[in-house]
């Protein structure tokens, strides 16, 4: 067994150093295609061939749901619109997967990782995917996930569906990726694509993005559209972009992000802040910023209070104005209001996507999932149950007044007595926090141990973050986020984008069969 491990070790290394676009930036890939030294195509291609011998065979990472069987036709199609002189922009030709909860009106499926899902026909593409695609993206493929980006049941597995298995950590590979965008975060790290969407309900995208080493982005709710797209909680979820660096997010957010008139969240998108998206990153954002740094308490390692203090040092050698600590009194008061809010949101917007006009599935209503999932116990519910399911049915419609309280308190809690209360008090451009810590083991018996996390203030605010690849544990990536207020989108990104430049933590994962433990 050692033997086989170390051969899989080398061969995996052996793949990510001969790969020709491993940790190329998006400008540096448009660049190539520019100067006529690559096609789309071409490009498509290698990424293809990376998904077969990374994800499929080797470390067989399973970051990759399906590939789309068009992408190449696709690529090609976009490469006679370069050759004619038209170029749509910074994603024309660039290969990005989606996760599995886009609807998208192709070949591919949509599913959330669940055999229950399998065959649907989606009226139109998901917002975000028409976006992509009219800013000439590639689309190479669905993602794996946690199934039902793990609002299905206790004891889960993050990155495990019953469609995909389970998503390995390429870091080390009997570690968990975190979720529930778990193959986007991993696909991107292994370089299995150019940039991937995920999506986030609390900690969805930016904990398995600090878990595999890469750039994950929650907008502010609102500014991505959510039509089309598998819901939890309509207070809450939004997509995002992951990529290896600042700047990649920031392209793929000015791509995705705008008003939909089947979203009635993106009405409040403030004049001028997609200008602002668009433009370039102001370079040395830090200088003069006042950030706050939050240290919790998020249940994180002990272990990493000193890196924390070197990224203390960093912040301030790059010249911005630092207070450490902040207190923030509302954290770890929410009891079960947040839960009760998802609960109850998750069966409304449920029920709302399964009998939209056109959708073409047979799962028609929460009832018929759980239905579903009992008949096939053995595929769906081999590892962990369905009490998420079972306790959303039980709720009643969003007039209710328990589910009117507890947004109230929610909203109280991570907006008024708690961001809102923090930034007034200290000015702040934006407050610095540890995302989460190292990943876990993977573990179907008991489910997945706690890493630690503080995504919960963003997510339950609706507030926009950001975490950036900033230290390791044992090899094991950990990020740091930078949280704003709501619509500070455009700030935030120029202040992580600075912090990734005076730093550069990111390191290619090599595929280990485990962690370099001392």
């Amino acid at each position: 067994m050692k033997g086989l491990l170390l051969v899989l070790l080398a061969s995996a290394t052996v793949l990510r150093a001969e790969f020709r676009w491993a940790e190329k930036s998006l400008a540096e890939l448009q660049a190539e295609m520019t100067a006529g030294r690559v096609t789309a195509e071409q490009l498509t291609q290698d990424y293809l061939a990376r998904i077969a011998a990374l994800d499929r065979a080797g470390p067989q990472l399973h970051a990759v749901l399906e590939v789309n069987p068009d992408a190449l036709a696709l690529a090609r199609a976009l490469d006679a619109e370069r050759r004619a002189g038209r170029v749509r922009g910074p994603l024309h030709g660039i290969p990005i997967l989606v996760k599995d909860n886009l609807d998208t009106a192709d070949a591919l499926q949509t599913t959330a990782g669940s055999l229950a899902l399998v065959g649907q026909k989606v009226p139109r593409d998901a917002q975000v995917v028409a976006r992509l695609r009219a800013a000439g993206a590639v689309l190479l493929g669905k993602a794996n996930m946690t199934e039902w980006a793990n609002f299905r049941g206790s004891n889960s597995s993050s990155g495990w569906s019953a469609r995909g298995g389970q998503t390995r950590n390429p870091y080390a590979l009997d570690r968990n990726p975190s979720g529930s965008s778990s193959g986007s975060a991993v696909a991107v790290s292994a370089n299995l694509c150019a940039a991937a969407i995920g999506t986030e309900t609390n900690g969805s995208i930016v904990s398995p993005a600090s878990a595999n080493g890469v750039v994950g982005f929650k907008p502010t709710v609102g500014l991505v559209s959510r039509s089309g797209i598998i819901p939890i909680a309509a207070s809450q979820d939004t997509a995002g972009p992951l990529t290896r660096t600042v700047a990649d997010a920031a392209l793929v957010l000015a791509a995705i992000a705008g008003a939909d008139e089947r979203d009635a969240a993106t009405q409040a998108i403030p004049a001028g802040l997609l200008t602002q998206l668009a433009a370039p990153l102001p370079a040395q954002a830090l200088r003069g910023a006042r950030l706050g740094v939050v240290r919790g308490p998020f249940g994180l390692p002990g272990r990493l209070d000193p890196a924390l203090d070197r990224l203390v040092a960093q912040l301030r050698a790059a010249g911005a104005d630092v207070t450490d600590e902040v207190k923030i009194a509302s954290l770890g008061k929410f009891g079960g209001a947040t839960y009760e809010v998802l609960s109850y949101e998750f069966k409304d917007g449920l029920n709302r996507y399964l009998a939209e006009p056109g959708r073409q599935t047979p799962m028609k209503s929460l009832a018929d999932l759980i239905a579903f999932n009992e008949a096939h116990a053995a595929e769906e519910m081999a590892f962990f149950g369905q009490q998420d399911f079972l306790a959303a049915r039980q709720r009643g419609p969003l007039t209710e007044q328990a589910y009117r309280d507890a947004l109230a308190t929610c909203r109280r809690l991570a907006r008024t007595e708690g961001l809102d209360a923090a930034f007034d008090a200290g000015k702040f451009d934006a407050l610095v926090m540890l995302t989460r810590g190292p990943a876990a083991l993977t573990d179907h018996v008991l489910g997945e141990g706690s890493a630690g996390s503080s995504s919960t203030l963003a997510a339950v605010a609706g507030y926009p973050s950001v975490t950036v690849p900033a230290t390791e544990m044992a090899g094991l990536p950990v990020g740091v986020s930078f949280v704003g207020r709501a619509w500070s989108d455009a700030r935030l990104l120029a202040l992580a984008a600075d912090f990734e430049a005076h730093t550069r933590a990111r390191r290619a994962p090599e595929f280990r069969p485990t962690a370099a433990v001392p």
